[in-house]
């Protein structure tokens, strides 16, 4: 069977279609001991395909669920010795990469995949994917507060942040509601919050585009259905169509 060369490298998992042309186009790929910069050149299991020198072999795709659990931050590897989601992750899926980021001291929802071009349409900017979030802050929150959430708060020197905010109760000292963002921002929710002066009490990831976190338990992995992946599929070709 032939693979176009950036749909192999994209099924081993390292990178997305649109990435891979890239690696291609520079030079990085080798075939049978040959660069190859053609975009549509084909190979089949038979050739040892290497980028950047590694041989890389294509994979079946995997989709899991992961409730974040608090204190841990989104990464393989911490060169400051900080806990990571793999000290949690079962083992056998560790070499599964988390689409998008859960700072440290939140909680909730990751998707795990080996799909290079599902983590590209979950989280390239030019795709506004809804995440929900569960956030509760020290004080009340006003109208107001969700008017200027919604028309977008400038967290960074040029750079906006707006979010979606419904409140879920109110107590004589605090505030829950659920939260929607389509950015990927560093931090955004709890900066938002800062700058209308309020602290971020807890956030928990619930649901990313239209994977949600179910019954999951803190800390707990389990398979996405294949006919979840379908309708997610089939739901990001639409936002990319509409945007």
């Amino acid at each position: 069977m032939q693979y176009r060369l950036n749909k192999y490298i994209a099924q081993s998992g390292i990178c997305s279609r649109r990435d891979a042309d890239e690696l291609i186009t520079s030079g990085k790929v080798q075939v049978n001991g040959k660069t190859v910069t053609e975009l549509g050149f084909k190979v089949t299991e038979k050739d040892k395909v290497f980028v950047n020198k590694k041989l890389i072999h294509p994979q079946k795709h995997e989709y899991y669920r992961f409730y974040k659990p608090a204190g841990y931050i989104t990464t393989s590897d911490d060169e400051k010795g900080r806990k990571t989601i793999y000290d949690v992750i079962p083992a056998e899926l560790r070499h599964l990469k988390p689409v998008g980021r859960l700072d440290k001291d939140s909680s909730g929802l990751i998707i795990l995949t080996n799909d290079g071009d599902l983590i590209n349409a979950l989280t390239h900017p030019s795709v506004k994917v809804p995440k929900i979030y569960i956030v509760s802050v020290d004080g009340r929150i006003n109208a107001e507060h969700i008017r200027k959430m919604a028309a977008g708060i400038e967290i960074e020197p040029d750079k906006k942040a707006y979010a979606d905010v419904t409140v879920i109760e109110t107590s004589s000292n605090s505030t829950m509601m659920q939260v929607t963002l389509y950015q990927g921002l560093n931090r955004q929710i709890r900066k938002m919050f800062e700058h209308l002066g309020f602290k971020v009490k807890s956030l928990k990831r619930v649901q990313h585009a239209t994977i949600t976190i179910g019954d999951l338990k803190r800390g707990e992995v389990k398979p996405i259905k294949p006919l979840q992946i379908r309708e997610l599929k089939r739901y990001l070709e639409k936002l990319s169509q509409n945007g």
